[in-house]
């Protein structure tokens, strides 16, 4: 049955039934062709998984959000072994339910999921593959706000003190001063920063430029690290060894884990500079607003968890206003 005939049958409905019942009759015809309403044949999940992806895609999202999303949803399609046009909302629940048992997995990570299923069955439904997404009734995983480690100060000027090259204090001061992520300092070329300014134009989420400003002292040991280079690449940070690579992720993030154990600092890795630098921004009285505008968050909901996390601040703050 095609689009024109299921609308014809609803339009002669419309004296006799009532507007559910002729919802009700609307999703039977649709499911009784086994055709969605442009009249195509039904996909298999596979080619569905294919046109999610490219649509999410053309919206914006990077590489690492559609290569989790696609994994994700191929672990569904292999556990639950149905048709992504006839899972039901108990399909999705079960699946929840054993993944956290069978992963351990915590709160957040099973609301990760979830938020996935939810925008891939609301993207089927508004492409009218299928009538209603069976997501629609899993609700937001309630989560618990977990109390995060930031760096000291002395710790900070510890690891500056033992950087054993001017790549890896460069690196440190960057990530100490802007608080950018890690996915945007890779991408980080020469000419992206303005000394003058002390400012350098990242990419983010979705591919969203912004500026983001470091201080004198990352101002120094960046100039002076790219004083040191005799190499012609533009990255901004590149391999120590020639032939002189753009450095990655995992580069930084080995050399950080190394630096931390070298010094006896606990969970050394690039986000934590950004955490610290947000809790440090939040703790001397920069409004919210401005902090997620410094960070990139999306929603300002994200960067009110870093407003959560110095407890030493409302111990003062109890001692100062209520003794």
């Amino acid at each position: 049955m095609t689009n024109a005939q299921i609308d014809a049958v609803l339009t002669r409905m419309q004296s006799v039934l009532n507007s559910v019942q002729l919802k009700l009759l609307k999703e039977a015809m649709i499911l009784e062709s086994a055709i969605d309403i442009f009249g195509q044949n039904s996909c298999d999940n596979t080619t569905l998984l294919e046109h999610f992806l490219k649509a999410k895609k053309v919206e914006g999202c990077s590489e690492n959000t559609l290569t989790y999303y696609k994994s994700t949803l191929q672990k569904i399609d292999r556990s639950i072994s149905k048709p992504f046009t006839q899972i039901e909302t108990d399909d999705l629940r079960d699946y929840l339910d054993n993944y956290e048992q069978d992963h351990n997995s915590s709160k957040v990570t099973i609301d990760n999921i979830r938020r996935i299923m939810s925008s891939f069955f609301s993207w089927l439904e508004d492409e009218d593959y299928i009538v209603k997404s069976p997501a629609r009734r899993i609700h937001r995983v309630k989560t618990f706000l977990k109390v995060k480690e930031t760096f000291t100060d002395e710790e900070l000027e510890i690891m500056r003190d033992k950087c054993d090259n001017e790549r890896d204090l460069a690196i440190v001061d960057l990530l100490a001063s802007t608080g950018m992520r890690i996915g945007e300092l890779v991408k980080l070329d020469r000419t992206d920063v303005d000394f003058t300014e002390r400012e350098c134009i990242v990419i983010g989420k979705g591919n969203k430029q912004r500026k983001a400003y470091f201080d004198a002292r990352a101002k120094l040991h960046l100039l002076d690290y790219l004083h040191s280079r005799n190499d012609s690449n533009s990255a901004l940070f590149v391999t120590l060894r020639s032939p002189h690579k753009r450095l990655n992720k995992g580069g930084i993030e080995l050399r950080l884990r190394e630096l931390g154990r070298r010094l006896n600092i606990s969970r050394t890795h690039p986000h934590k500079f950004r955490r610290t630098l947000a809790t440090n921004a939040i703790d001397k009285g920069m409004p919210i607003e401005q902090v997620q505008k410094l960070l990139g968050h999306a929603k300002i909901d994200t960067t009110m968890h870093y407003a959560l996390v110095n407890q030493s601040n409302v111990k003062a703050s109890h001692r100062r206003y209520l003794e």
